[in-house]
């Protein structure tokens, strides 16, 4: 464990590896999917936390995970632009939708999650997890 990295961040990546624990597990399409994507986000998150510099409020913009991604590291604007690409997706698949995402469109963003939180385990120094064994 790097001890010089906020809780947060060991949360945020704990949070995502149970998300794709989840997602792996998962027999229902949609909700598959989109716990993939939360585990991007979660994993976006944990970066976020570690490398982040708080703002004074008045110059505060709302912006999204994604797009502060971005800004934070931007060695990852392609992996946040192919995460934000699926947003919708994601938010269709948790309102219910059966049609909103394949099976294979599921299982590919599993694993597209699972490296995406190894790529941002070792950019924080830490040792990345072996992939999950994605069905």
């Amino acid at each position: 464990m790097n001890l010089h990295l906020p809780a947060a961040t060991h949360s945020y990546l704990e949070r995502s590896a149970e998300s794709l624990r989840e997602a792996i597990t998962c027999s229902d399409v949609p909700q598959r999917y989109a716990l993939a994507h939360v585990a991007a986000l979660r994993a976006t998150a944990a970066l976020l936390a570690a490398r982040a510099h708080p703002m004074p409020v008045q110059r505060r913009r709302q912006k999204n995970a994604w797009v502060l991604l971005t800004e934070v590291a931007p060695e990852f604007t392609e992996w946040a632009t192919f995460f934000s690409a699926g947003a919708a997706k994601r938010a269709a698949a948790e309102a219910g939708s059966r049609r909103a995402v394949t099976e294979r469109e599921a299982d590919d963003l599993v694993r597209d999650a699972d490296r995406f939180l190894a790529l941002v385990e070792t950019s924080l120094g830490l040792a990345g997890h072996a992939p999950f064994q994605v069905a």
